[in-house]
């Protein structure tokens, strides 16, 4: 399927975003941690979620085989909830899956007293769980992968014998994220000390409690993406946001500080109101001084500036995308590939990005490739304000998500083919 998105005349709309899906998938390890009852409030309806939900329910009802499909946050945090599970459990996913790294975590749960062994290919899933109570103790961790093998043994580290007492090494990428796995522990009654390059948590007992997620913030990228590249004064009003949020993605607002401005609006419910900026605000933005910024601790945001600082003609160089190489797609040489196609011409490195006004002929009629990834597919959807109409291949894939993101264009005016 090819969707072919074109602009509106003027941009003027009010958005309720998704829950958060960070959040959602942590709080469904954590209920089920607890033996918690009570429902989760405004939990989100991305596939990611509505998996790992699933899975958890199954196994309840006495299913040993799952089938997590390209959801990496849930196969992360599915694989050390079942290390601790009593039972025999295998745990596959898509294509896509079977090729990105895990080797890390089984590594790290067999250290403590796990067992798995991969049905395949040496390093990657599917695998095979052999699930008892883990021993615990101290173990060292790369801290420059991935956040989620760091939150996936924090979860279950409260109900191992010993706790965990885990050291971190080199550069801690998507620092937020984790963060964000502590408060949210810290609500169910657990302590964690983090130190440095360590993190302790003691053997304790997760308390069941009441809980609403918030609305996500990295879905609001895209709509400060939209609002930037406007040609005409533009304001987009978002709800349900949270203003002091726990999403490192929340950080969004100060790196488009200058395009877009963000105005809140706290009673009757929070609101915030994002609007365009004079674009004679961008000039100190020249050749001569790219927008440098470290996305290490925000890497799900860099596909989004990437292309608005691209359409925008603002230079730029990005470290910390270390991480990207693994996603959904290697995301560096997707946007590598995607902008060649519209004209851009962007230098790439094994952890960073690059562009000092290269430009490329593009194609006369360019369908951007999406490579299963969400983010691509909304990345390159605001791309129509700059050149009139853009097409997108599977756009389907935003479902991981934000499943409402062509509805939600539609409602602002888009039109969407």
């Amino acid at each position: 399927m090819i969707y072919t998105i074109q602009p509106p005349a003027s941009i003027h709309a009010k958005i309720r975003l998704p829950a958060s899906k960070s959040i959602s998938n942590r709080i469904l390890i954590m209920n089920a941690l607890s033996r918690n009852k009570y429902p989760i409030e405004n939990l989100s309806d991305s596939d990611d979620t509505q998996v790992l939900m699933k899975s958890l329910f199954s196994r309840q009802t006495g299913n040993t085989v799952f089938d997590i499909g390209a959801a990496g946050t849930s196969m992360r945090f599915l694989t050390a909830y079942l290390a601790q599970s009593d039972g025999v459990w295998r745990i596959s996913g898509s294509e896509r899956m079977k090729n990105r790294p895990i080797r890390i975590l089984v590594d790290s749960l067999c250290e403590i007293g796990g067992k798995i062994e991969y049905l395949e290919k040496e390093g990657f899933p599917p695998l095979q769980i052999y699930g008892r109570k883990l021993t615990g103790g101290a173990i060292r961790l790369d801290g420059s992968v991935s956040s989620q093998y760091l939150s996936a043994l924090m979860m279950i580290a409260p109900l191992t014998y010993r706790g965990l007492d885990i050291q971190l090494e080199g550069t801690i990428v998507s620092r937020p994220y984790i963060e964000m796995t502590g408060r949210l522990m810290e609500k169910f009654g657990i302590q964690t000390v983090w130190d440095g390059q360590r993190i302790r948590i003691e053997p304790q007992t997760y308390q069941p409690v009441l809980f609403t997620v918030e609305n996500d913030w990295s879905a609001a990228s895209y709509w400060y993406e939209i609002v930037a590249l406007a040609e005409k004064p533009a304001e987009v009003e978002l709800v349900g946001l949270e203003q002091n949020s726990i999403q490192g993605d929340a950080n969004v607002a100060e790196l488009f500080e200058a395009m877009v401005s963000t105005d809140w609006e706290i009673h009757e419910g929070n609101k915030v109101f994002i609007r365009k900026v004079s674009t004679k605000s961008l000039l100190p933005l020249s050749p001569l001084k790219p927008l440098n910024y470290d996305f290490t601790n925000e890497p799900d945001l860099a596909q989004t500036l990437v292309v608005a600082c691209c359409l925008l003609e603002i230079p730029f160089h990005f470290t910390g995308l270390q991480s990207l190489r693994i996603k959904e797609t290697d995301r560096i040489s997707a946007l590598q590939t995607e902008l060649k196609k519209i004209g851009y011409a962007v230098k790439t490195e094994d952890a960073g990005m690059e562009w000092i006004g290269e430009r490329c002929q593009p194609n006369p009629d360019p369908v951007i490739s999406t490579y299963d990834d969400h983010r691509m597919a909304m990345a390159f959807a605001p791309v129509c304000l700059k050149t009139g109409k853009i097409k997108i291949s599977k756009p389907e894939v935003v479902s991981k998500s934000y499943p409402g993101f062509w509805e939600d264009l539609k409602k602002a005016g888009f039109k969407v083919d």
